[in-house]
């Protein structure tokens, strides 16, 4: 059993910074991927990064390469999605989401291929 709150989320201006944090806590946390991904109104919920917390290997979406940063903070179960160079396009709800490490995905992968998730922070960012 996996167990995920997201924090950190809020509104900024276009080309600035925002940091999530996600808190994990659960028995055999090595066993699992943990995902970042986001839904606009309207649109399908959509991976943004992960990050395997056995080995500390990350993918992105092509659409935020570059511009955010998928980290982890074991000692503090903690894994960030650190968001620069914001824009517009980035506004949604933004939940973390832990899946068994070892199920077959491509990149991120999609959200059906996660088993929990946390409650979800809204990010908006306009002018």
């Amino acid at each position: 059993q996996l167990q995920l709150v997201e924090s950190g989320g809020g509104l900024v201006q276009p080309g600035g910074s925002l940091r999530l944090s996600c808190a994990v806590s659960g028995f055999t946390l090595d066993y699992y991927t943990i995902g970042w991904f986001r839904q606009a109104p309207g649109k399908e919920r959509d991976g943004v990064s992960s990050i395997s917390l056995r080995d500390g290997s990350t993918y992105y979406a092509d659409s935020v390469k570059g511009r955010f940063t998928i980290s982890r903070d074991n000692a503090k179960n903690t894994v960030y999605l650190q968001m620069n160079s914001l824009k517009p396009e980035d506004t949604a709800v933004y939940y973390c989401a832990g899946g068994v490490a070892f199920r077959q995905r491509i990149g991120v992968g999609k959200s059906y291929e996660y088993e929990h998730w946390g409650q979800g922070t809204q990010v908006t960012v306009s002018s």
